[in-house]
């Protein structure tokens, strides 16, 4: 299974046309497409409307989850909507199946959060502001395993805008690592298993890191892949006797 995935577009209202070109490859080059995170600048309608026609009818399933950019005018609920009423599956601590080929690829998403990684972490505690940051944290990566949990499908695929791991975030200043992921996503990765963990928001990261439990997890924010998409194969293991 060919997987494309592509985060932090940052589409404007002047980006009409923008992706076009290099989405017609799609349907020659994969099956699936996901989206992690951060396709709009300010988060709001009209970017959305871009969004929209840039990625309907590309020729395969589109899935995805949005961002901090696609929360910053508070019309995520909006943005939700249109995304969906152009075909475009938006998941958030939610789970989708898609069929390719006769086998079926599982995606759970959510947008996460920050919080830091084990050991320099926030926690609930102290100021209401310190427990509401660190609260939704441990809700959206509850909601991520909960999501993944629905899944009995031949692949699995996490798909988060913040990242799981330290790995991804080399390359960025380690004093904002909290405010680019959380270990909690990681955690609810490896406790229900997935063959591969996608996510974006870590511009100046790595491509390339894994979960402590052997997850591969890929950085697809777009100034990282240096491309309209990136593609990974994926191969479900053969069935039991």
């Amino acid at each position: 299974m060919r997987i494309a995935a592509v985060g932090d577009v940052h589409l404007g209202t002047d980006s009409v046309g923008a992706l076009r070109p290099a989405l017609a490859e799609l349907p020659h080059r994969a099956d699936v497409l996901l989206l992690a995170g951060d396709l709009t600048r300010h988060g709001t309608v009209d970017e959305a409307r871009v969004v929209a026609m840039e990625f309907v009818d590309v020729g395969v399933p589109v899935l995805a989850v949005l961002g901090n950019h696609d929360h910053h005018s508070d019309a995520e609920v909006e943005i939700a909507k249109l995304l969906t009423d152009h075909g475009i599956t938006v998941l958030e601590g939610e789970s989708a199946v898609v069929h390719v080929h006769g086998q079926t690829v599982g995606v759970a998403g959510t947008k996460g959060f920050g919080g830091g990684f084990t050991g320099k972490c926030a926690s609930v505690f102290g100021e209401r502001q310190m427990r509401e940051f660190a609260s939704h944290s441990v809700d959206l990566a509850q909601s991520l395993h909960e999501a993944l949990t629905e899944l009995h499908t031949d692949v699995t695929v996490a798909l988060t805008h913040y990242s799981p791991v330290t790995d991804t975030l080399h390359g960025e200043p380690r004093e904002i690592y909290p405010f680019l992921g959380s270990y909690l996503l990681g955690e609810a990765i490896d406790d229900c298993g997935a063959d591969l963990a996608l996510h974006g928001h870590a511009h100046a990261g790595t491509e390339r890191g894994t979960t402590p439990g052997g997850t591969r997890v890929r950085n697809v924010a777009q100034p990282v892949i240096r491309a309209a998409f990136a593609v990974y194969d994926l191969h479900p293991a053969p069935a039991d006797d």
